[in-house]
């Protein structure tokens, strides 16, 4: 292959990259064009393995699928840490951005793996804990934001802090506004830890086992109440840091932005993540309204 084509179809990867993002993950494609140009490349790539990720159960017919497509993506980072070709427009983006920038290996396992562990869950092996969401919430969205920081060879203890909390603020409520979408596909498992659900009587006996339910509206309700504000402490915790975080760090902590926006439309809804306001707009906002919500906050310098 002659190096014009070469440089012809990385970039044709990048922009599958920048489409996959923008139609799966709108949210964070907006803030993705607030970052320094040498930043979004890299940005773009990782985003767009995070979509590939998070969509491969969805996609799937059967979910043994989905768990194949997964792996697949486990073992392509290994090939691409191996200097092996893939014929992935998103794996030759993220190759390239990884020769350029050395990322971790680690982190981009870590996402996957994750991804990996969730789909492999059973109705019998329910998430039973907060700290167990919280944890999931990191290993799949903090380490996108800990490797874009990385990506821009940006190294700060206080930018990691407050990456690793708008991480699982950020994680934890598309997770509470997914579950609308988790029950319309009949999915028995669900993201209310059983701990959670037992406190507001949504936790039931089916078939001998224990299984979360969301027919009880008001029980729902107080649920998302609790976790949502595990999530907001997570937000107020990273603004916290803001005085500690250098100023090339702070366009990467832009999520910050649609995390506190579905806070605040779940808070308009009284917290019911089947109320129909939600899905309209950008995560419950008129997308004008988004935008220059986003904006403002990335002109101001703030999260």
């Amino acid at each position: 292959m002659n190096g014009a084509s070469s440089s012809s179809n990385l970039r044709a990867a990048f922009s599958y990259c920048v489409q996959q993002v923008r139609s799966y993950d709108y949210h964070h494609y907006l803030c993705l064009l607030e970052l320094p140009q040498a930043l979004r490349k890299a940005a773009f790539a990782l985003r767009a393995l995070n979509v590939e990720t998070a969509r491969a159960m969805d996609v799937a017919s059967d979910p043994r699928i989905g768990l194949m497509r997964l792996v697949w993506w486990q073992e392509a980072i290994d090939k691409i840490y191996a200097n092996k070709v893939i014929e992935h427009p998103t794996a030759q983006a993220l190759s390239s951005v990884i020769a350029e920038t050395k990322l971790s290996k680690i982190w981009l396992k870590r996402s996957v793996e994750a991804r990996i562990n969730d789909a492999r869950r059973e109705a019998t092996d329910m998430l039973g804990t907060v700290e167990e969401l919280e944890k999931y919430a990191e290993d799949t969205v903090s380490t996108m934001l800990y490797l874009t920081l990385q990506a821009g060879g940006i190294r700060s203890t206080a930018a990691d802090h407050a990456a690793s909390h708008i991480g699982k603020a950020s994680g934890i409520l598309l997770l509470l506004k997914s579950l609308p979408y988790h029950a319309s596909r009949d999915r028995h498992f669900c993201y209310i830890p059983t701990k959670v659900a037992s406190q507001h009587g949504l936790l039931v006996k089916q078939g001998g086992r224990e299984e979360v339910h969301l027919n009880s509206r008001e029980g729902l309700c107080d649920a998302v109440f609790e976790i949502a504000s595990v999530a907001n402490a997570h937000l107020q915790k990273a603004r916290s840091l803001a005085e500690s975080v250098p100023s090339e760090a702070l366009p990467v902590l832009l999520p910050a932005v649609p995390a506190q926006v579905i806070l605040d439309s779940l808070s308009r809804t009284q917290f019911d993540v089947f109320d129909p306001r939600l899905s309209r707009g950008v995560l419950g906002m008129p997308p004008l309204w988004y935008q220059l919500k986003l904006k403002w906050s990335s002109w101001r310098g703030k999260y």
